[in-house]
């Protein structure tokens, strides 16, 4: 009974390490990213594109309004995979540090400075008691002097740089389709038909009520753009007629 109760401690507290050197609340928070909506994100030369798929919980529903793709910065943006609340508290504190960063140097931030600011936040939540790390993943894309960036946060804290990547519950299939077409040379309207046909593939069952949504980021204007639902629509139904 107290092998139980201890394996039990371990399971249940977020600043205790399992003997085998687990933290189980760390690896429960990755399982919820995992059961999470699709998101994918594919750095090329001329750019940035981030997709992710939604689901309209009613025709009441505003189609016109995203819950998992957000703007950082006017050069930076973010997808999610998870418990999308949490992502709306780190995309909050990443907007403020890239606006304090703005206001101490007078130049806008970098990609690689917000991704690293949002996992040192991650990993705070993960060695105090009272609290509970993040349940939720990012992908964190833009366009700073050092040229297109795409980066990965995860609930340990861990920040990864990738050329292009995939989370939530499609994202094996994604990465598969990713690693045997992604090409670094690639244009961005390629990139973008490519984030849309893996997200497609990666779903048994499209219906009504299942849509993909997509932003850019330039590498000429360093804008987060928000592509039209009609342009997103139709690369769709050009994926569809491949599948």
């Amino acid at each position: 009974m107290a092998a139980l109760g201890m394996a039990g401690a371990y399971d249940r507290a977020i600043t205790v390490f399992s003997p085998q050197g687990r933290l189980y609340q760390v690896e429960y928070a990755l399982e919820t990213v995992k059961s999470g909506s699709t998101s994918v994100g594919i750095r090329v030369e001329e750019g940035v594109v981030l997709a992710v798929e939604e689901r309209a919980h009613s025709r009441l529903q505003s189609p016109a309004y995203s819950q998992k793709l957000f703007q950082v910065d006017v050069h930076i943006g973010a997808a999610a995979s998870g418990l999308i609340s949490d992502a709306r508290v780190l995309v909050d504190s990443a907007r403020v540090y890239a606006q304090s960063y703005r206001l101490t140097y007078d130049e806008p931030p970098s990609v690689e400075g917000i991704a690293k600011r949002v996992g040192d936040l991650m990993q705070l939540y993960t060695q105090h008691g009272g609290v509970r790390p993040f349940g939720v993943a990012l992908l964190i894309g833009g366009v700073s002097v050092d040229g297109a960036r795409l980066f990965y946060t995860e609930p340990s804290g861990v920040v990864m740089e990738y050329q292009a990547w995939s989370i939530g519950r499609g994202a094996d299939k994604v990465k598969e389709i990713l690693e045997s077409s992604y090409e670094t040379n690639t244009s961005l309207e390629k990139a973008k038909a490519l984030a849309i046909t893996a997200l497609v593939k990666s779903v048994d069952k499209i219906d009504e009520n299942w849509m993909a949504r997509m932003i850019v980021i330039p590498a000429d204007v360093k804008t987060y753009t928000t592509v039209p639902v009609e342009e997103v629509n139709k690369l769709v139904k050009d994926a569809l007629q491949t599948k």
